[in-house]
């Protein structure tokens, strides 16, 4: 089949800033990888989203915009067209050749009891700017058809496996802001769920504590001691006792159990919170798979890596072992299913995100017939 060559966005729920990345893809078997780079945000974008995603938890309407929100999209809509072009330039890439942009935009809502999910970024605005057809919005239609609208990037991660040829069952980890995971076993279907937080609960403790954006290379975490007994109780959340597929917003948990214990003990605290969940996920899983591949942020958290180690029945290893990119992971994922919407294909899947059948999904804006 013809390839597309299509650019990827990903801003995730850690909201450190925006991944590019390049991929030429049928939409299917085939994938190249044709670089990528990260444009950090500034902390006063941070802190934007930081009152936007607060001004977002009164949301009933998705297309509202109260608040700090409106400033928020405007802003993440700005840096991911800067960035856009910013990577064509560092890469010396051909705009005229770039067939398609996948864009996330900002998740500050996600509620999928409430069948409400949203993404802040006009894609048609930067359809416009970058004069290239742009698909947004992936995950509403899912949730209108009674799916989960999350995780999106298993059918990417599936794509991957079976390119690289795995024999036995293998379980790709994202760790953003939150967790997710992907169960591939040969000739199965691909079952998938959030499984708990990822690196926003550590996140939000050292801005809180230190006024860091996050617990670099997991340092503090590994100067401190974890409470097991507080691990149990935030374990104890009803969220985990549920069966894939299932989704959660960023802010679905709270840390105030750790509110007493030293910044060094609620990281390592966290941080083990954060393997814990995903060893649950794990064991509801069909099988024990031969290894868990991590990619996200999550993956440069040596304290983390080793947390997962600890607690997961099965090897852990970084993406890059496997030639992938762990940073760039996400943003390939949504250049992936960009192209899968052109060709109709579908993006979410009954054991994937819970919709009864195979769905596409994402709104297209033309680019370069407006643009003059």
């Amino acid at each position: 089949m013809t390839s597309t060559t299509a650019i990827g966005l990903m801003s995730g729920t850690s909201m450190d800033g925006v991944d590019v990345a390049l991929i030429e893809t049928d939409g299917e078997a085939a994938i190249a990888f044709r670089g990528s780079s990260f444009f950090p945000y500034a902390d006063e974008d941070r802190a934007l989203l930081r009152a936007a995603i607060a001004d977002a938890a009164r949301l009933s309407d998705r297309a509202a915009r109260p608040g700090a929100l409106a400033a928020a999209e405007t802003m993440v809509t700005a840096r991911h067209a800067a960035a856009v072009r910013a990577f064509i330039d560092r890469h010396g890439i051909d705009p005229e050749k770039i067939d398609v942009v996948g864009f996330h935009g900002q998740t500050v809502l996600h509620r999928p009891e409430r069948r409400l999910t949203v993404q802040i970024g006009d894609g048609a605005a930067l359809a416009q700017t970058l004069g290239v057809e742009v698909v947004y919005d992936f995950r509403a239609d899912d949730m209108a058809a009674g799916g989960q609208g999350a995780p999106l990037v298993p059918v990417y991660h599936a794509a991957l496996a079976a390119a690289a040829g795995f024999k036995e069952p293998v379980a790709v980890v994202n760790i953003g802001g939150v967790a997710n995971i992907t169960f591939i076993a040969p000739g199965a279907e691909p079952i998938a769920c959030d499984a708990g937080p990822g690196n926003a609960l550590i996140d939000d403790l050292m801005l809180a504590r230190t006024g860091a954006a996050l617990d670099r290379d997991g340092a503090a975490a590994a100067a401190g001691t974890v409470d097991e007994s507080i691990v149990a109780g935030l374990m104890s959340y009803p969220f985990f006792t549920l069966a894939a597929p299932k989704s959660l917003d960023r802010n679905a948990f709270s840390a105030a159990a750790t509110a007493q214990l030293s910044t060094e003990d609620a990281a390592a605290t966290l941080t083990a919170f954060t393997a814990a969940g995903l060893a649950r996920a794990l064991a509801q899983m069909p099988q024990v798979p031969a290894v868990a591949i991590i990619c996200g942020g999550g993956a440069r958290n040596s304290t983390l890596m080793c947390e997962l180690s600890r607690r997961l029945p099965c090897w852990v290893k970084d993406a890059a072992a496997f030639g992938w990119s762990a940073d760039a992971m996400e943003a390939q994922a949504f250049a992936y299913l960009a192209v899968r919407r052109l060709k109709n294909l579908p993006i979410t899947f009954p054991l994937t995100t819970g919709v009864d059948a195979p769905l596409t999904g994402g709104l297209i804006a033309s680019g370069r017939a407006s643009a003059s």
